[in-house]
């Protein structure tokens, strides 16, 4: 006697596995796009059918590039492995799915060799100092509130050093993250979880990631050329992605029209793209619709940069008033940056009361803090007055969450940076 069991061929009439761990401790703090990708994936892998991150991003009806970001996240926490087939093509490859209680408990993980104990080895006051005085040139003011804490926590539980927390500011400004402490953190998490304790580290790190510098790359190849673009070229190359929201198959297509000249360049692919994007060359832009100006992502991102700065100014403009009318509240405030200041050192001192030096200097800020909300009451105001008023207080009007990807204002703003651009070219 034989036993058998029918088998079905219907996807959908089939089971997919899904270990407990991942989703008592990764899909509970996960983005939930995230987590979507992660399960359709993983049905089509434990059937063994394939599909791609279009098809995916089709299903679940998200942008591929969410999709993207979903795997460079899983693939960051360890759940998935890409496997390229060509090293030097970072847009396709396959993904493995891991055994996550193997990568949690089946190895151990390497420690950071830079521990609490060992930071007064690392850094001195003057170097601590001295690191305090790079960040606020960076970022074009002092350091306030607990800023100079946290920055001193980011070496005792990152591992991080004085050079790589100066890069990781000067990053950040020239992604127009500026002032956004967050984001700083959340950098450096990632980075010194991926063992990446060096600058040159950080670079080729930020380097293989950077789609954009992979664009450059195929552009300049499909014209010819075996170098790195110009920051000219790199600016023309932006608006036909940004502005005309081009796709690179469609940019190719425009570079291959240049085969038949014997010196190929940028204004001459430029010129046609130009032409597809007004409809002069009979067809019609990705972003062109009834007389309405293209929005792009940039757009987005400078209207973001508007409603920040307006929101920053408003708040500055209402601290110098306060500043004006009541002379107590900047002291107080210059108090409250040199605790922090002395706080930090503190932290980073081989003295055997830190704790209780700490302790009484978070005292301080307490009552300075409280008397700062009391002279303003008297005064007739609220005690968030002078602070900044985001209209996102998630996000702080960067678009980016904590977990540095889009926020969930970003549809909104988006629809009102569609209004704001053509009324301001109207």
């Amino acid at each position: 006697m034989t036993f058998t069991v029918q088998k079905t061929k219907e996807l959908y009439l089939l089971d997919t596995a899904v270990e407990n761990i991942f989703i008592h401790e990764f899909m509970t703090a996960a983005p939930g796009d995230y987590v979507k990708v992660y399960l359709l994936s993983l049905m089509y892998a434990s059937s063994g059918m394939e599909t791609d991150n279009a098809g995916i991003a089709k299903q679940l009806s998200i942008e591929t590039e969410d999709v993207l970001k979903a795997w460079n996240y899983w693939e960051g926490l360890g759940a998935v492995k890409k496997r390229y087939k060509d090293t030097r093509d970072k847009f396709h490859y396959d993904i493995e799915f891991l055994c996550i209680k193997e990568q949690l408990y089946g190895k151990k993980t390497k420690k950071s060799n830079r521990q609490e104990s060992e930071l007064p080895k690392l850094i001195s006051d003057t170097d601590l100092q001295n690191l305090y005085r790079s960040v606020e040139r960076i970022i074009g003011r002092l350091l306030g509130g607990k800023e100079p804490t946290e920055i001193v926590s980011w070496m005792s539980d990152y591992g991080a050093t004085a050079e790589t927390i100066i890069y990781a500011y000067s990053y950040c400004v020239k992604n127009k993250k500026k002032d956004h402490h967050r984001y700083v953190s959340n950098i450096l998490k990632e980075w010194t979880s991926k063992q990446l304790f060096e600058i040159p580290q950080i670079e080729s790190h930020l380097q293989e990631i950077d789609e954009r510098h992979f664009l450059y790359k195929r552009v300049l190849k499909a014209m010819g050329f075996a170098r790195n673009a110009t920051e000219e070229e790199r600016r023309i190359m932006d608006t036909w992605f940004d502005d005309m929201q081009f796709s690179i198959e469609k940019v190719l297509e425009a570079c291959s029209k240049t085969s038949g000249i014997s010196n190929p360049n940028f204004n001459y692919v430029n010129q046609i793209l130009v032409n597809w994007f007004t409809g002069k060359s009979g067809e019609q832009g990705p972003g062109k619709k009834s007389g309405k100006k293209a929005i792009s992502i940039a757009d987005v991102h400078k209207y973001y940069d508007k409603i920040r700065k307006e929101a920053e100014d408003d708040a500055n403009e209402r601290r110098e008033q306060i500043y004006r009318n009541i002379p107590k509240i900047k002291e107080i405030d210059e108090e409250l940056r040199l605790c922090g200041m002395e706080m930090s050192r503190i932290m980073i001192s081989q003295s055997v009361n830190k704790k209780q030096l700490a302790a009484k200097y978070q005292n301080k800020v307490d009552e300075l803090s409280t008397q700062k909300m009391d002279i303003l009451k008297q005064n007739g105001y609220d005690a968030s007055y002078i602070e900044t008023k985001y209209k996102c207080e998630i996000c702080n009007d960067t678009g980016i969450n904590d977990q540095n990807e889009r926020c969930s204002c970003f549809k909104e703003t988006q629809n009102e940076a569609e209004i704001w651009l053509n009324s301001s070219t109207s």
